[in-house]
């Protein structure tokens, strides 16, 4: 079983070790795009218009990005999906610092996958460096849903570990839809209040979906079913139902 998880806008800063340039992306089939991608990206970046909607630095960012130190992503990435699924609690907290144990960093390894705007999709423990760009950014003479969807085609049938649990925000499951042969479950993040009435999240959907994760990886053995799955989502709190190929995931208010 496998798990797909976007990424944050928001990112740790620094990094050791190998830059990116001496590092291997994981699916090498996807190095068309990535370059693609990311050459319309600096070209933007270097006009008139980029340069004065997002500055210099961003630029010679995304120019020297073989250069930059790396870290891994799940490291890199700091939003809310990702304190939560470190254990991170808030500033000034004896928590605020929580990274995730070895066991668990290893288990993501074999089964997160991380859908990135910039690098199309990487195992959750990558290298990367620090970044910017986002799945609803407009680059003038490319599309990146065009571009990602179709170079993920020769992706998805690569991952033959049971079935895709999708955690994506809608916006980076449009960048590369799962095709329909692939067996898959939608996650969708509701709150329940006390008469019963459910209503969608938006902040503490992806506060919920880094606890539940949090809890998959911290599961005795990988996660192999929709059983497992509810053990690890009660374990966190959490409720979990199946409905045909969707997953709800519900949180009380």
């Amino acid at each position: 079983m496998l798990f797909l998880l976007p990424p944050s806008e928001s990112k740790a800063v620094g990094g050791a070790g190998l830059t990116i340039g001496q590092v291997a992306l994981t699916f090498g089939s996807l190095i068309p795009a990535r370059e693609r991608v990311r050459e319309a990206w600096l070209s933007y970046l270097a006009s008139p218009k980029g340069l004065a909607k997002f500055g210099l630095p961003l630029f010679e960012c995304i120019r020297d990005l073989d250069d930059l130190p790396t870290m891994p992503a799940l490291d890199r990435y700091t939003g809310t999906l990702f304190d939560a699924l470190h254990g991170r609690g808030l500033k000034g907290s004896g928590t605020e610092n929580n990274r995730m144990t070895e066991a668990q960093f290893q288990r993501a390894k074999d089964t997160v996958l991380i859908q990135s705007a910039l690098f199309g999709l990487i195992p959750a423990t990558q290298l990367i460096p620090n970044h910017r760009l986002s799945a609803g950014q407009a680059i003038p003479g490319i599309s990146l849903k065009q571009v990602w969807s179709e170079a993920h085609q020769a992706v998805w049938p690569r991952l033959e570990n049971g079935p895709i649990v999708d955690m994506r925000s809608k916006a980076y499951a449009e960048l590369a839809p799962l095709p329909d042969d692939i067996e898959s479950f939608w996650v969708e993040v509701v709150a329940q209040g006390k008469d019963g009435q459910r209503r969608a999240l938006n902040h503490f959907n992806k506060k919920a979906k880094g606890e539940f994760m949090r809890a998959v990886l911290s599961l005795p053995e990988p996660a192999a079913s929709i059983s497992d799955l509810k053990r690890a989502a009660k374990s966190a709190g959490l409720r979990l139902e199946e409905s045909k190929a969707q997953l709800i995931l519900i949180t009380t208010e």
